[in-house]
């Protein structure tokens, strides 16, 4: 082999050596394409489920939040509602006809008695509970009762009612002390009614 033939020879070889590089190359690039463009498509379903979870997730807070000013409006409605009739209870027991009302009294008096012996302080503008309606619930009250509940000589500052006293121990029976409680009650129920859901 002359020298010419071997320069050729080593050319050839060469040759295919960088043809085969190159095709191996190519076909890397191929790959490489085919696969960075899985990786984009893998890419954008992910991006689309998350876009998609993201707009589910404000949708769905979205409406929580509109439920819930839904509920709050609701209650708000009935607060209102609850305050203009509970304003009206306390006007109608107070405007109660003389003989309902002492009847009235004359039961709360008797329920809240613990001995017989408390002193009764009314309103400074009650008339309608006198020593006469505290004898009548004296001669009511049962046996283990001392039977001397007594009109006090101070007046406490109470639309209608009254409040029992023995000593420092005070039981609360005016009427918005009895309608805040009947209210109070009320409202626990209506709550538990609209967020016990």
């Amino acid at each position: 082999m002359d020298a010419e033939q071997i320069v050729e020879k080593i050319l050839s070889d060469a040759q295919a050596e960088a043809d085969k590089i190159k095709a191996e190359a190519q076909e890397k690039a191929v790959q490489s394409d085919s696969k960075l463009a899985e990786e984009l498509a893998a890419y954008r379903v992910e991006t689309e489920r998350l876009a998609g979870a993201a707009a589910a997730d404000r949708k769905s807070r979205m409406l929580a939040n509109a439920r819930m000013e839904v509920r709050k409006e609701h209650l708000a409605a009935r607060h209102a509602l609850l305050d203009e009739v509970f304003v009206k209870a306390n006007e109608q027991i107070a405007h109660l006809p003389d003989a309902e009302y002492k009847k009235l009294i004359m039961g709360l008096m008797v329920k809240a008695a613990k001995s017989g012996d408390e002193e009764v302080v009314i309103g400074k503008n009650e008339n309608r509970i006198n020593d006469r309606l505290i004898k009548d619930v004296n001669r009511r009250l049962g046996p283990g009762y001392r039977g001397n509940l007594r009109l006090a000589g101070d007046r406490a500052d109470i639309d209608s009612g009254f409040i029992l006293r023995r000593g420092k121990v005070q039981v609360n029976v005016s009427t918005d002390v009895l309608v805040a409680q009947a209210r109070e009650a009320l409202e626990m129920e209506i709550i538990g009614e609209l967020f016990g859901e």
